[in-house]
């Protein structure tokens, strides 16, 4: 018997893995939160399998179905949404699936910002304008930020960033990404990355958050800050410059 954690993706029921498509038909327990992760994924579960919306559910009570399947010789299929490497309390889960000396595994999905960045027609990372990204959110009633990982000190380097869990204060992140960006960079707001329902916003940090205060976003939706969402004037990369030694 195994744990699957499986990333669902970030909203479209096609843009999970065949892999994980795979361990949702093969598994006849299901647990998933049922606000995130599109019902059309449930389709894939077995026959007469058990499903299990955690989205009310304490982390306790998260384990205790685990380990009661386990118990039972039962393969689970734990659905996360985006990516189970960002923002899904998967850690907590495996610490005490580990305690509990009970086996997990782990299939990657397609995360929120990737969506995000698709439905934008961006490349987050452009030649000679950014090539690093910065993931994060902000504290508001969630666990507090580790010290050092505040707004102000992550904008320093000036890269692209991306703001899960943090559109419902986004004039407070504008307020702390401003003296770093300007009020003339880039910025936007998708939400609901990927569905039929999708809202895509674009402008810059000077009217960004009245944007989103209009069009009444307040969930489900990923903040994107820096130059790369307006370049147009940059190198091409050196991957397949014709001066590129090819062996």
């Amino acid at each position: 018997m195994v744990v699957h954690f499986i990333g669902a993706g970030p909203g479209a029921a096609d843009l999970i893995t065949v892999r994980g498509q795979s361990l949702i038909a093969s598994s006849p327990v299901c647990l998933y939160a049922g606000s995130l992760v599109p019902p059309e994924l449930l389709a894939h579960c077995p026959d007469g399998a058990r499903r299990v919306d955690t989205a009310r559910m304490t982390l306790d009570e998260i384990t205790a179905e685990l380990v009661a399947a386990h118990r039972d010789g039962l393969d689970v299929a734990r659905l996360s949404s985006g990516d189970p490497s960002l923002l899904s309390a998967v850690a907590e889960q495996m610490r005490r699936l580990d305690a509990e000396g009970v086996p997990y595994d782990v299939t990657p999905g397609v995360p929120a910002f990737a969506a995000a960045a698709a439905s934008l027609r961006r490349e987050l990372t452009v030649p000679g304008v950014a090539q690093s990204v910065v993931l994060t959110r902000i504290a508001a009633r969630a666990t507090p930020m580790p010290e050092h990982e505040d707004l102000a000190t992550l904008a320093a380097s000036g890269a692209t960033m991306v703001l899960h869990l943090a559109v419902q204060r986004i004039a407070e992140v504008v307020g702390q990404l401003l003296p770093r960006y300007g009020a003339d960079c880039p910025a936007a707001v998708v939400a609901r990355a990927s569905r039929a329902d999708e809202v895509v916003l674009r402008g810059t940090l000077a009217d960004i958050a009245g944007q989103v205060e209009r069009a009444g976003i307040v969930r489900t939706a990923v903040i994107v800050v820096g130059p790369a969402l307006a370049a147009d004037q940059f190198s091409d990369s050196h991957l397949y410059s014709a001066d590129r030694v090819r062996t």
